[in-house]
């Protein structure tokens, strides 16, 4: 299996800044595609923006311009920076992962959250 442990969520004010950590271990043959989802209160989750293992990169309308992912393949961690804040960008973050691993002589492809961590915007 493969956890994906979350830090870097907290309290800020607007128009500020916060950097999202997520880290990948477990039984990983490659990490397909790995992205930030949140999901707002009353709200569905939706993508913020997704990396693939080739360095694509996508982002949910809102957050272009202010947010940027970016990976690194060797430690499997992707990171959401995220600048010029605003209160409609407090949520729940996920992590979120498309991970081929091995096992008895396979491979299998699954998709994996982490815990979440808060990000909420605020003066």
């Amino acid at each position: 299996q493969v956890q994906l442990v979350e830090s870097g969520g907290g309290l800020v004010q607007p128009g500020g800044s916060l950097r999202l950590s997520c880290a990948a271990s477990g039984r990983i043959f490659t990490i397909n595609v790995m992205g930030w989802y949140r999901q707002a209160p009353g709200k569905e989750r939706e993508l913020v923006a997704h990396i693939t293992n080739g360095g694509t990169t996508n982002y949910a309308d809102s957050v272009k311009g202010r947010f940027t992912i970016s990976g690194d393949n060797a430690k499997n961690t992707v990171y959401l920076q995220m600048n010029s804040l605003k209160p409609e960008d407090t949520a729940v973050y996920y992590c979120g992962a498309d991970v081929t691993t091995t096992g008895s002589s396979r491979l299998y492809r699954n998709n994996y959250w982490g815990q979440g961590t808060q990000v909420t915007v605020s003066s």
